[in-house]
């Protein structure tokens, strides 16, 4: 049986990893020489702005409280962290390579999540839905990616 603590320690887990890509798009933005990939890192930032708070609505439809702060989930998204390192030299490829290592990070999160049995139906929709939103967001990273590589 899936308990309601197990679902939403889940969900929190996915919320604050979303709010620390949503910080680590912001860096991204702020950091970034390209008008193009500072549009396309503040819109990315505000559709998981945007997919989080609709897992915080379903940790509050199953009597939880809602993440609502990415640091209190310390090591479970270094991955973004590491943006903050490659921003400091406001080179393009160094910040979509960072950015891309976040988004392989977070989509193999939401990816275990849907995997782990430990969701009720509700929920599952919930953080598929959530998924399709991560695997865009990753799929478009990553192409990006691939395009300055292949320009090389």
């Amino acid at each position: 049986m899936i308990g309601k603590t197990d679902e939403v320690t889940m969900l929190n887990t996915l919320t604050a990893t979303l709010l620390d890509s949503v910080e680590g798009y912001r860096d991204a933005a702020s950091h970034s020489e390209s008008g193009r990939f500072q549009e396309l890192f503040r819109t990315n930032a505000d559709e998981r702005s945007r997919v989080a708070e609709e897992l915080r609505a379903e940790v509050r439809r199953l009597g939880g409280e809602p993440e609502d702060d990415q640091s209190t989930m310390g090591a479970l998204h270094q991955r973004w962290l590491d943006l903050k390192a490659a921003v400091t030299g406001r080179d393009d490829k160094a910040i979509i390579n960072e950015v891309e290592r976040g988004e392989d990070y977070l989509k193999e999160k939401f990816e275990t999540a849907l995997n782990s049995g430990h969701l009720g139906s509700e929920s599952r929709m919930a953080v598929e839905r959530a998924y399709q939103s991560v695997r865009k967001g990753h799929d478009q990273i990553s192409s990006l990616k691939h395009g300055f590589e292949a320009s090389v």
